[in-house]
């Protein structure tokens, strides 16, 4: 029964198998860490183009400064 020579080795072959890729925990941590950067860039450029249009609507001007 080959089965039973299983038995007691299971930790021995996860190392080699799977020894030198990324855990499924570890996967899960960088992909919310990326996705944390790409909402953050976003939001980054988001306030950006509100900066610039906001600082072209005091550059403008408007009816209240022309009295």
């Amino acid at each position: 029964m080959a089965f039973f020579g299983l038995i007691g080795n299971d930790q021995k072959l996860a190392a080699q198998d799977y020894s030198g890729r990324e855990s499924a925990s570890e996967k899960a941590a960088r992909k919310r860490r990326e996705a944390h950067h790409r909402n953050a860039r976003a939001a980054d450029r988001q306030g950006q183009a509100w900066e610039a249009s906001e600082r072209s609507r005091q550059d403008r001007g408007g009816w209240w400064r022309t009295r």
